[in-house]
């Protein structure tokens, strides 16, 4: 077998190369393009592993599929990723993204916005064109799936935006995961999951399975990237480090350290996220930052981790382990290691 430390890398680099071959052909390359196309291609082009796509692509081969069969459903959940990407930046007032500056950053939140908008309805192309790719049948399926999957995201996306405007600070860790499910695993690996077996078995499969997988390898895959946040190498990132305190975000180390702190620390702690973003300063980040250090809040949070990656190694062998041997059936159980070792 292929060692575990190439064959993740190579998949994406394999089905991300595909996936962006179609996405570019839904872009359109028309006018008005200095104030929106070029715009909407800028996420697209500045990369990214490729992660939601190739899950996609890799469970529909797993299945019988083809790749040519899956690549345009692939290209859809790629522009609604980026879409959501780009209000998120805004919602969260993020300042970097894959390296760069956000987008509304650079262009000012009101073409920002638009941008956003245009990626989310270009998503719908492929889905369309699924029509004469799968049949109808089928196609529509896969676009029940997707309106499932954007409603999910937005309702993840409420909660946290709404814990951070009522300044909700008793979030217990099983609200936190419930939000993830919602805001991450649906779109990052539930969705892909579900319309690549969708598409491997002309829609005969039992999906339930694929939402048990998808929570726990999706949750971990979470829980790495806010630790990510606080210890990654910020090059490698492509975000801002520590951002995330800055902007008030209820982590899973957050809600460690309101567990564990002092009442005073509590207390500060509390005060610092009921500030305005741009109120709250380096000292701020950095104080709170100690104090998760203190109580090894980052430790926790990869002792979750891990123990969700192993659980969902358990739900591969249920959902998985009839397939086949393949090279793709392969990559989705590295996967799930790969989430939470990744850099």
């Amino acid at each position: 077998m292929r060692a575990r430390s190439r064959l993740v890398p190579e998949v994406l680099e394999q089905y991300g190369a595909a996936t962006r071959a179609i996405l570019f052909r839904y872009l359109p390359d028309v006018e008005p393009r200095r104030y929106l196309y070029d715009l909407v291609a800028d996420y697209p082009r500045r990369g990214g592993r490729a992660l939601r796509p190739s899950l996609c692509i890799a469970t529909a081969r797993a299945f019988g599929g083809r790749i040519d069969d899956a690549v345009a459903t692939a290209a859809s959940i790629e522009l609604l990723h980026n879409a959501l990407l780009v209000h998120d930046d805004i919602e969260d007032e993020s300042q970097k993204r894959r390296g760069k500056p956000t987008m509304h950053e650079m262009w000012g939140v009101p073409m920002a916005i638009n941008v956003g908008d245009t990626l989310t309805l270009l998503s719908l192309r492929p889905l369309l064109d699924n029509r004469r790719i799968l049949g109808p049948r089928l196609a529509m399926r896969i676009l029940e799936e997707t309106e499932r999957t954007a409603r999910e995201s937005a309702e993840g996306q409420a909660l946290e935006l709404g814990w951070r405007h009522d300044n909700i600070v008793h979030v217990r860790e099983s609200d936190y995961l419930e939000m993830v499910l919602k805001k991450t695993c649906w779109l990052t690996t539930i969705h892909p999951s579900r319309v690549g077996a969708l598409i491997g078995t002309s829609g005969g499969v039992d999906l339930e399975p694929f939402v048990r997988f998808g929570f726990l390898m999706g949750c971990a895959f979470q829980i790495q990237d806010d630790v990510l946040n606080l210890i990654g190498d910020e090059a490698a990132y492509g975000k801002e480090l520590d951002g995330d305190i800055h902007e008030g975000k209820r982590t899973l180390m957050m809600i460690r350290l309101m567990e564990r702190a002092q009442e005073d620390e509590r207390r500060r702690v509390v005060e610092m996220l009921a500030l305005p973003r741009s109120e709250r300063t380096a000292d701020h980040v950095r104080w709170v930052r100690s104090r998760m250090d203190a109580y090894g809040c980052i430790e926790y949070a990869q002792e979750v981790a891990s123990g969700l990656a192993g659980a969902a190694l358990a739900e591969f062998d249920v959902t998985y382990g009839h397939l086949p041997p393949s090279r793709d059936k392969d990559f989705i159980e590295e996967l799930i290691t790969w989430v939470i070792e990744r850099t």
